[in-house]
């Protein structure tokens, strides 16, 4: 299997805006159906050095409403791949780097997807990351130190390059939320 090493960049002002393109697509495909479509992950917090890759998560009110949501998203090229696992999300890959599909069938930020019901205690954990981690600068430089130390060490290796993350991720999670 060719799995793409595990690189970390310098903040991007690109990354605000490839998600708001992405969600804007996906706003207008899904409408009502999602009742937010929130920014997660490293890009999403101002500064942070990240993989360049966007993490979206798609909140709905109920996991009753996931087989409409993935026909739509079906439609715009994404492939259901289950839950992986976890429960009250689930993941979605893209068909080809046109995805979501739009009519000027351009190439689009490389990006994940996943669909959360608002109970989901994966989507509380990712928002709640993203708003220490914007309020706290200094936490912030911490976890993109430890990022980069990881990528070096598991450069090919990506699940133990995100088990190592995990220990950190958890440990402010739970010594900040409120």
């Amino acid at each position: 299997m060719n799995v793409k090493p595990v690189i970390i960049e310098k903040y991007s002002e690109d990354w605000p805006l490839r998600f708001s393109e992405l969600k804007k697509i996906l706003k207008e495909h899904l409408g009502d159906l999602a009742l937010s479509i929130e920014h997660v992950g490293s890009t999403s917090v101002p500064g942070l050095a990240a993989k360049p890759i966007i993490d979206l998560d798609i909140v709905i009110d109920s996991m009753e409403l996931l087989p409409q949501v993935i026909k739509s998203l079906n439609h715009l090229g994404y492939i259901h791949e289950g839950n992986l696992g976890v429960e009250n999300r689930e993941a979605f890959a893209r068909a080809d780097d046109k995805v979501p599909y739009t009519r000027e069938s351009n190439q689009k930020a490389e990006h994940r997807l996943y669909v959360c019901s608002k109970e989901s205690d994966v989507l509380f954990n990712h928002i709640t990351f993203r708003d220490i981690l914007r309020k706290q600068p200094e936490l912030s430089e911490a976890y993109a130190i430890l990022k980069k130390e990881l990528a070096e060490k598991y450069k090919h290796h990506r699940e133990d390059y995100t088990r190592g993350k995990t220990e950190f991720v958890i440990k402010v999670i739970n010594e900040y939320k409120q």
